[in-house]
């Protein structure tokens, strides 16, 4: 199995990135997806986080009101640390638990853990290759303005709150550009699949050896 980190600042394309190495093959665990599945009403996760901040935090329909939320823990370090102690452990117990799937299902898959705070949460190490998707922070910015309706102060939150582009690729074993159209970080995703099939062949035909 290998085991991929794909990262890079909010607003970046790790979606784009993400759905092409998922069309090639690759299993998919979305931290983000997974953050939301944990605190979904019901569990343990939802009780923390309004344990932690109180009802205002819900919304009408009995679910989290994460608009609420984030205008609170986008703007107070203590409070978005408090936020994930609550959410992360529960995130990488889950993805653990899906990445067993895979390879137990598959012992030679390609893993995808797709971590927006892969860096800040020390994780880098950990997996076999970390690829970041690196776009400048004030494009970030008018892309969530644009395309998720925020308020350009609240992006810029959004933006600051992530580690700063060049500590993130100084980690990085490979950077795509998700500056321009989606198409073009598409092609530079197929470069990088087909560049890990030819290592994953070698490295098969090795261990015949």
């Amino acid at each position: 199995m290998q085991r991929i980190g794909l990262t890079g600042g909010i607003g970046a394309g790790k979606s784009v990135a993400a759905r092409r190495l998922a069309a090639h093959g690759a299993v998919v665990i979305d931290a983000d997806e997974l953050a939301r599945r944990v605190v979904a009403p019901g569990t343990t996760g939802f009780d923390a986080v309004v344990e932690a901040f109180g009802p205002e935090v819900v919304g009408p329909d009995g679910s989290l009101d994460r608009a609420a939320l984030a205008a609170r823990v986008f703007v107070d370090t203590d409070e978005r640390r408090r936020l994930e102690r609550i959410v992360h452990p529960q995130v990488r117990r889950v993805a653990a638990e899906r990445e067993a799937a895979a390879a137990v299902a598959d012992p030679g898959a390609v893993v995808v853990h797709v971590i927006p705070l892969l860096l800040e949460t020390g994780q880098a190490e950990a997996f076999d290759l970390v690829v970041v998707v690196r776009a400048p922070a004030e494009q970030r910015v008018e892309r969530l303005v644009r395309l998720r309706g925020l308020d350009p102060d609240e992006a810029r939150a959004r933006v600051a709150a992530q580690a700063d582009d060049e500590a993130r690729e100084a980690a990085a074993d490979v950077v795509l550009d998700g500056t321009g159209a989606e198409a073009n970080l598409e092609r530079e995703v197929d470069a990088l699949w087909e560049r890990l099939a030819v290592e994953r062949a070698a490295e098969l035909a090795a261990e015949g050896d």
